[in-house]
């Protein structure tokens, strides 16, 4: 049997008891913060993504689907996302598209649970609710070369 002096005894009790706190604190915030794993939706060739007629990102933008439920196609290539802005009404849900044309790009929507890596060949998917009216900016959050820090956009939630 090992002996263990009871102050290091103590030292390793509170660090699992630390560790299972965190992992509890993580789990409860995000079933209650509703934190949602992007999913690949689909593959597309990054050769032809923007190529208009070959892929649906070939005319990237909003569209309704129905009313306050909106569909918004964007593609990233180095150094500017299209469209650069996109207009809603405020309560719409809004699903984005997100594919590459270039190189591995990523996207963060201010006040929003969307933060997801944009892959050449992959389409990545997540679904948002815009409450509050206001501009919500969106960076590319993955380095992407010398012009990076051009590379945003705008959702202009409309009252």
């Amino acid at each position: 049997m090992i002996h263990v002096h009871p102050v290091e005894r103590a030292w390793i009790v509170m660090g699992a008891v630390m560790l299972a706190v965190f992992a509890a604190a993580v789990f409860t915030s995000s079933l209650m913060g509703g934190i949602a794993l992007p999913v690949p939706e689909a593959q597309v060739d990054p050769k032809l993504v923007a190529t208009p007629g070959a892929t649906s990102f070939g005319e990237p933008g909003l569209r309704e689907l129905a009313p306050g439920q909106y569909e918004a196609r964007i593609l990233a290539q180095t150094w500017a996302f299209t469209p650069k802005e996109i207009r809603i009404k405020a309560g719409s849900k809004v699903t984005f598209y997100f594919a590459s044309k270039d190189v591995q790009h990523g996207v963060h929507v201010d006040a929003t649970n969307i933060n997801l890596m944009i892959l050449p060949g992959q389409v990545s998917k997540l679904t948002a609710t815009f409450d509050e009216p206001g501009t919500y900016n969106f960076i590319c959050h993955e380095y992407c070369g010398v012009g990076h820090q051009t590379m945003f956009g705008q959702v202009i939630v409309e009252p």
